[in-house]
């Protein structure tokens, strides 16, 4: 197993991530989505409380007993969990034969027949309505930590994820019961395409977005956002290897400047793409981006005109960005939309499980597949 490794923060980090609770995010979410310890995060807030400066100070030492011992209690309570659950399973079908015929049969008679003590059999009847329960509020949290974006299938894939088999059927009742509906299920508003430009560039890329090279390819594409009366852009670049945002930015023009903003976001040597694949959207194709791409050696690929899905993952991503990040929002101010646009690409490649990725985050997915080239290599 690869030893992971220690994480350090830059002060832009830190930076953001105090605004981020001082805009109303809560402190719990802010730990749980960035994977921060709470004592790092107090910290960065008191020090931005009292000083302003987020230099590391001497002899901090962790609770470790208290860690230790709540690490332990939560170890006696998954096994207690899992025993439970395995009862459960082993007087399930005796259980079914009663509830089924206690209409016909007394619940004394039919336990006689099937020697079960009728003391279990309403042991197990409550254990289940409290598992019930459980799930239920189980399932209104994994809806609830997706932003309200998971149906059926991911939730399920969640569930699975915490050690619980259940049915798409089950999950469906349940979200139903508590009014839980996906903002996939609200119509988007598709604007007409803009004119495009006639560059003899051709389409490098022909379709192959399935790559099992990291930062080979990269994809971009951009789309509007309401921000107090006018419209604003966003941008994102997209590795087709893992559906990772490796870059964004936001503003109020659609220009190149947009595009190139989001390239010096990327944390990675630019040297190490290859290929930049986009639709013919002048802001792409442009004597400032051609500049940028030849300055660090990237290839460059436009879709064919008139065929969106030339640029299909990107076109896909910015529908998933639409539904769940700008449908519906009217942002502020500029600075409110760039704090957000952090907070949800660190959820989109952290957090957020995609189903092309086999139902793993894109960093997920890329650990994973690095794991495997190494035990092959």
């Amino acid at each position: 197993m690869t030893k992971r490794e220690r994480r350090t923060f830059t002060k832009e980090f830190k930076e953001q991530i105090v605004q981020l609770h001082l805009s109303g995010k809560p402190r719990n979410e802010i730990i749980k989505e960035y994977e921060l310890t709470p004592s790092s995060f107090d910290k960065w807030v008191r020090q931005h409380k009292t000083s302003g400066s987020f230099e590391e100070k001497d002899n901090r030492t962790p609770e470790q007993e208290e860690l230790i011992r709540l690490r332990k209690e939560n170890q006696r309570l998954m096994m207690e969990n899992d025993i439970l659950k395995q009862a459960a399973l082993i007087m399930g079908q005796s259980r079914c034969v009663i509830r089924n015929n206690r209409q016909k049969y007394s619940v004394s008679a039919m336990c006689a027949v099937l020697q079960l003590p009728r003391s279990t059999y309403y042991y197990e009847a409550k254990v289940r309505d409290v598992q019930d329960e459980e799930l239920t509020a189980l399932i209104v949290k994994v809806f609830k930590d997706s932003r309200n974006i998971y149906g059926q299938r991911k939730i399920k894939r969640e569930l699975q994820r915490q050690g619980w088999t259940v049915s798409r059927r089950r999950i469906g009742r349940i979200m139903k019961e508590q009014g839980l509906v996906s903002k996939y299920t609200v119509a988007q508003f598709k604007p007409s395409k803009t004119t495009v430009n006639e560059s003899e560039v051709g389409n490098v890329l022909n379709r192959e977005f399935n790559q099992d090279e990291e930062l080979k390819l990269i994809v971009s594409d951009l789309t509007y956002v309401r921000v107090m009366q006018n419209w604003h852009y966003i941008c994102v670049l997209v590795d087709l290897y893992n559906r990772e945002i490796i870059g964004y930015s936001a503003g109020p023009n659609k220009s190149a400047e947009l595009v190139q903003r989001a390239f010096s976001t990327v944390k990675y040597n630019l040297n190490r793409l290859e290929l930049f694949h986009t639709d013919r959207g002048s802001e792409f194709k442009n004597k400032l981006i051609d500049e940028a791409l030849e300055t660090f050696g990237i290839e460059r690929s436009l879709s064919e005109k008139g065929t969106p899905y030339d640029n299909a993952v990107a076109e896909a991503t910015f529908k998933t960005i639409k539904t769940e990040f700008v449908s519906g929002r009217v942002f502020e101010s500029q600075q409110k939309l760039d704090l957000e646009l952090f907070d949800y690409v660190n959820w989109f490649n952290n957090i957020r499980i995609h189903g092309s990725l086999d139902y793993l985050t894109p960093n997920e997915y890329k650990r994973k597949h690095q794991a495997e080239m190494s035990r092959i290599k």
